[in-house]
């Protein structure tokens, strides 16, 4: 019996040992080559439209926005008009004050170093947000509130959402959906963020945007990636709709807003 202590005592000395032991590893990580990234946006309100070129930076890097200078920028429509967008700061692009339209195709068009990166969105048609109100559910026994986004789907017609919720003037979420389930149907559409942090009168704004089928697939992966919906998958760039191996989204869109003050 001593002896199997013994041999027990021993064993756990060996075992103390050997975790005692610690070998530092240098990891050698290859920084990726750099890649350029844009992000269009173009909606239906006659304003100032605005496309942010950059490119990506280095593993060893501090995350940051590397403002890609002197990009050519030029929108043009399936109905002939064209948009030259000028450089305000370094990687950042306006165009002309102008509104897009429902049904007519762009195509953004930015070269970089000799280099033109295209894509192609179509702006749907408008579906107007009708109101904000708050829903509440429990989830194991403590409840919460949230975000409901009321509109009309219209029937027989394929449509993609995004909202966009600020709270006190933040982004705190980005959403999409499909009317795959919803089609002709009202539909009260629940932004799961938590207003726990919130007061009595914060203003809680949604911006409301119809998008088309690829920019939807792009902000889907994007959600995914980051646990939107469930756990996260395996890290990948969204799949952009620009060509030349270039990242980002360009998104024509309808846009309609809503504000609702926490009581």
């Amino acid at each position: 019996m001593i002896n199997k202590i013994f041999n027990i005592i021993v064993l756990f000395v060996l075992l103390m040992s050997f975790s005692g032991c610690e070998e530092v590893i240098d990891l050698k990580l290859d920084d990726a080559p750099s890649a350029v990234v844009i992000d269009g946006g173009l909606s239906d309100q006659n304003e100032i439209q605005v496309v942010k070129v950059s490119t990506t930076y280095k593993f060893t890097e501090n995350n940051k926005f590397n403002g890609a200078k002197g990009a050519k920028v030029v929108l043009t429509s399936s109905t002939g008009n064209i948009y030259t967008y000028a450089e305000v700061s370094p990687g950042i692009y306006n165009s002309p004050v102008f509104r897009g339209r429902s049904g007519v195709t762009y195509t953004l068009n930015v070269t970089l170093n000799n280099k033109t990166y295209t894509a192609s969105s179509v702006m749907p048609a408008k579906v107007n947000l009708d109101s904000l109100t708050f829903k509440e559910f429990s989830f194991f026994g403590t409840s919460n509130t949230y975000i409901a986004a009321n509109y009309k789907d219209p029937a027989g017609i394929q449509n993609q959402y995004r909202y966009i919720l600020k709270a006190k003037g933040v982004i705190e979420e980005d959403a999409v959906s499909e009317d795959r389930f919803d089609d002709g149907n009202k539909v009260a559409n629940v932004i799961f963020y938590e207003l726990n942090d919130l007061v009595a009168g914060d203003l809680i704004d949604v911006e409301f945007q119809c998008i088309d089928r690829n920019v939807y697939k792009y902000f889907f992966s994007l959600n995914q990636s980051e646990g939107g919906g469930g756990p996260p998958v395996a890290p990948a760039n969204p799949p952009s709709n620009f060509n030349n191996g270039a990242l980002g989204v360009f998104n024509a869109h309808t846009s309609s807003k809503k504000t609702i003050v926490l009581k």
